[in-house]
């Protein structure tokens, strides 16, 4: 059984892009002024300041200034730089920016995901490297899903807009690219047997973590078990909140799986 976790749906990702772009283009149109300047959820940023976020993510697909995030030592610094530039930009302007760069974001994940180059590792800042295609599409899916369910909506008091299997799956399947790196480059102290993770609900599934990162889902036996609802792991798995106030139960070794779950922190 391959030790590696399983390919990305590109096709889906292209599809779950495209809606969750709607999704955004859909609430956005219809804030009022003051929702649109009103706090999010996310620290330090407006309803405002997150649309430049994501619009500002997208351009750097394209562009020159994507190499910077390519070598930039903390991802959380370089999502803030284009914030600030962005602050006192005008509701059309920040708008007009999101609806171009996702757009020619979009177009770019399905152009890439016909070639070699969609499998072409790149790096991202300190969170390891990635497959072009996964890269562009995991990483926009997330960030549009998250962004808008759990900073955006709840911060104005609005429903959280629904999703459904293949958005999810494109969701986790970034989610664990991340986390699978992120515990290879910094091995979680005393994690010396393996740990599955079940997400269940629309586009879950589960995967094995030991201290080599993610591994794919096989047989055999692990030390502890972790599940959760797959719609809860984007908040939880990004210390939104704790896990332990979440839905998540664990059986087996709890102290092996607590030592885990304390590090999990998906960016």
């Amino acid at each position: 059984m391959s030790n590696r976790l399983p390919a990305a749906d590109l096709p889906n990702m292209v599809a779950a892009l495209r809606v969750e772009r709607t999704e955004m283009l859909n609430f956005t149109g219809s804030l009022a002024d003051d929702e649109w300047t009103a706090p999010s959820a996310a620290a330090g940023w407006r309803i405002a300041d997150v649309v430049a976020h994501i619009g500002a993510t997208a351009r750097s697909f394209y562009t020159p200034a994507g190499l910077r995030t390519i070598f930039a030592a903390s991802l959380e610094q370089v999502n803030e730089d284009p914030v600030g530039r962005r602050r006192d930009r005008s509701r059309a302007d920040v708008m007009a920016e999101y609806r171009r760069t996702s757009r020619r974001a979009t177009a770019l994940l399905d152009a890439v995901r016909r070639t070699p180059a969609a499998r072409v590792r790149v790096r991202l800042a300190e969170l390891g490297r990635y497959p072009m295609g996964l890269m562009i599409g995991g990483a926009l899916v997330f960030d549009h899903h998250t962004h808008l369910r759990h900073d955006m909506a709840p911060a104005l008091g609005r429903p959280v807009p629904p999703t459904e299997a293949d958005r999810m799956r494109a969701v986790l399947t970034w989610m664990i690219a991340v986390l699978s790196n992120q515990v290879a480059q910094a091995p979680v102290a005393g994690l010396d047997a393996r740990v599955a993770l079940t997400l269940t609900g629309p586009g879950g599934g589960t995967w094995w973590i030991d201290v080599a990162g993610g591994l794919a889902p096989s047989s055999g036996a692990v030390a502890a078990h972790v599940t959760a609802p797959a719609l809860t792991f984007p908040d939880w798995g990004t210390q939104r909140s704790s896990w332990r106030d979440s839905d998540v139960t664990v059986t087996g070794d709890t102290e092996l799986a607590a030592r885990f779950l304390d590090t999990v922190n998906v960016i």
